[in-house]
């Protein structure tokens, strides 16, 4: 048996939107931009598509601007904020020290041209409070952008809460949905964001494609320079099958919820009461504030890496954290930001569901992962140091 428990990272492509997809790559195949029949046919998909995202997030369609997926999303709400705070003299923005890094490298760019940054700490439990944010809060704060979901621990933030203290102050408000969009209730009315953003991949969409709510009158600006597709607020032919596919898989996610997310829920709570019984471990995040599918733990002792290989000879896909930061052997900033030790931070472990994992197959992850753990542990000198006493255990 392999398992693929990497959810967070991306998904698999649900059959609705594929083969939702598939008359767009060889029957209407024009570009939405032409005005002959084969365009318009495409624009026609377009237009149903941008009212089927709208909707499942209970926005207007003119609110709605595809990208290439939450990165760019993230990119243009976070530029546009800022630009709209800039023209009225206000340069600060309220953040997070454990944000995605296409949050915390865009931020990073803007202070490069004059903006200054505060990155609120997390609390142990990786929730981020509305009184941390309103004591950030200054004269001259354009934007706040707090995750929704956090990418690695799956912690829930009280984004409502956070936008109204915002809104108190006449500060705009963003928040990264893209763990959140299709995993549980995501209203913009209700929760009175000014800019959210989300990606098809995370909830069985295709790669490459993604979306940015706006409320009316935010002043979106240009993050790719192009043509007027978009309203003329995003360069390039539109992807219409990816868009057409993110639509269907919205409406699909949206449509089961509820029973998607207590059947997740229990796998992901089987998983929670079995790992937690190996040794000198410990889960990441609050332990009721998460996303049903996301299980992130740490292991005294051992190295994440090797974790993840052995596991994968095991048959289970699993990952350390983002994988868009696979590649560094430095430990994960998430963790480091909960006040994990970097030696305890170094092994940590994400196993992330979907309704497409069975119970069978969070059995086989349950016996996998404590094989791995101790043969690991077999083999470390620092482990075996801990259980001689030479050193103390942090977990």
């Amino acid at each position: 048996m392999y398992v693929y428990a990497d959810n967070a990272a991306t998904t698999q492509v649900s059959r609705r939107a594929a083969e939702a997809m598939l008359p767009y790559f060889t029957e209407v195949y024009g570009n939405a931009s032409s005005l002959h029949t084969p365009g318009q046919r495409a624009m026609e998909a377009l237009q149903a598509a941008r009212e089927a995202v709208a909707k499942a997030i209970n926005a207007d369609h003119k609110e709605i601007y595809f990208t290439g997926g939450g990165s760019e999303a993230d990119n243009q709400a976070i530029i546009s904020g800022a630009m709209m705070g800039a023209r009225q003299g206000k340069k600060h923005i309220i953040s997070t020290a454990f944000e995605h890094h296409a949050v915390l490298h865009t931020l990073d760019k803007l202070k490069k041209q004059g903006f200054e940054v505060t990155l609120l700490p997390v609390h142990e439990n990786g929730v981020v409070t509305p009184e941390d944010v309103a004591a950030a809060i200054r004269e001259d704060t354009a934007l706040v952008t707090v995750m929704f979901v956090n990418n690695e621990i799956g912690t829930i933030q009280p984004i409502a809460d956070i936008a109204r203290v915002c809104h108190e102050k006449g500060v705009l408000m963003h928040t990264d949905a893209v763990q959140a969009v299709g995993h549980i209730p995501v209203d913009v009315k209700a929760l009175d964001v000014d800019m959210l953003s989300m990606a098809a991949h995370k909830f069985h969409g295709p790669k490459g494609v993604g979306a940015l709510y706006a409320r009316k009158g935010i002043a979106v600006v240009n993050v790719i320079e192009g043509g007027q597709q978009e309203r003329g607020k995003r360069g390039g032919t539109e992807n219409i099958p990816g868009i057409v596919g993110m639509a269907a898989a919205i409406g699909e996610a949206t449509e089961h919820l509820e029973d998607d997310m207590k059947y997740v829920t229990g796998l992901r709570e089987r998983l929670i009461e079995e790992l937690s019984k190996i040794p000198h471990s410990r889960l990441n995040g609050d332990r009721e504030k998460r996303v049903p599918g996301t299980v992130n733990f740490c292991f005294e002792g051992i190295e994440g890496e090797s974790l993840l290989l052995w596991l994968d000879a095991k048959g289970v896909a699993a990952s350390s954290g983002s994988a868009c930061t696979s590649g560094s052997l430095d430990p994960s900033h998430v963790l480091l930001a909960l006040g994990l030790p970097h030696e305890v931070a170094h092994g940590s472990l994400r196993l992330s569901l979907s309704v497409y994992n069975t119970p069978e197959e969070i059995e086989h992850i349950i016996q996998a992962v404590p094989e791995v753990v101790d043969y690991l542990r077999g083999m470390s000198p620092v482990w075996d140091e801990l259980e001689r006493g030479e050193r103390p255990h942090l977990i």
